[in-house]
């Protein structure tokens, strides 16, 4: 039983497979994910990237689409590029956020003195609105990388999350 999943290339989006290194370029930029797994071959044929496996097992099956996806997922990237918006939330302090570098400053969350920060991932820009973030990016990894530190640094231990409900948190991923 063969697996055989099929990527087509979209237009003005130039893709090079140099071993197991997949490279996609387009007009937003250029993106490189190794493709390398056992008993999975990918072939790069006209329009179309082709992962394939004569596998059984799940996990080299699981792998394939994985692949596709990711695939996709670069061609996305490089034309159009990806856009996460998140929501400051806060009931009675109001939260201060700054961007010094790659480091979301976050102060004065639940009243502490105490500043915390958030790593921004180069590839990632970041902007800062009234009461919201807006991440943006070509890699889709990278900008989940960056939610996940942003969420990761308001996170309330000690207290019931029920009432304590303040943090900044995705609302929006386009």
């Amino acid at each position: 039983m063969a697996v055989v999943r099929k990527v087509s290339i979209p237009e003005g989006v130039k893709v090079e497979l140099e071993g197991t290194l997949l490279k996609v370029k387009g007009p937003k930029g250029q993106l490189e994910r190794s493709v390398r797994f056992p008993q999975i071959t990918t072939v790069l044929e006209d329009n179309t990237v082709i992962f394939s496996t004569d596998s059984d097992r799940k996990s080299v099956i699981a792998m394939v689409g994985t692949f596709a996806a990711h695939t996709n997922n670069m061609c996305r990237g490089v034309t159009t590029g990806f856009e996460y918006r998140m929501k400051v939330v806060y009931s009675h302090f109001p939260i201060q956020l700054k961007l010094q570098g790659n480091k979301l400053e976050i102060n004065n969350f639940l009243g502490e003195k105490k500043a915390r920060y958030a790593t921004i991932v180069n590839g990632v820009t970041a902007k800062i609105g009234n009461d919201e973030i807006v991440l943006s990016g070509i890699d889709k990894e990278l900008l989940g990388n960056t939610s996940a530190n942003i969420e990761h640094a308001t996170k309330i231990r000690n207290r019931d999350p029920r009432i304590f409900q303040d943090g900044i948190y995705i609302v929006e991923r386009a």
